[in-house]
């Protein structure tokens, strides 16, 4: 992941995904539930995150203060066992993203 300043364009993708709200609680029933970015980990070397188009919503609790099983940077494994992998997720957010783009 390069570190350089997200473009306009990136921007614009990452401010779309976080209107949908977090993934997981939509999974879960509750919508309307606001959400950050998280820059997805699969196929990333260690300690490294993908580009801003591999991105999924997760609000604060489930990304990173809800603990063991429920937040993903407390246990990434036990995380995906729970809701899905990352990639999983991220397949979701684009359906989601593309059929927003006609509604």
């Amino acid at each position: 992941m390069s570190k350089k300043r997200a473009t306009k364009a990136e921007r614009k993708h990452m401010d779309r995904v976080t209107a949908l709200g977090c993934i997981v609680c939509t999974q879960l029933g509750y919508s309307d539930s606001p959400a950050g970015i998280h820059h997805i980990r699969a196929g990333q070397g260690t300690g490294q995150r993908a580009d801003h188009y591999h991105t999924i919503p997760l609000c604060p609790i489930h990304h990173q203060t809800g603990g063991y099983g429920v937040a993903y940077h407390a246990g990434p494994q036990v995380w995906e066992n729970n809701f899905g992998t990352e990639s999983e997720l991220l397949v979701q957010v684009m359906y989601e993203l593309e059929g927003k783009k006609y509604a």
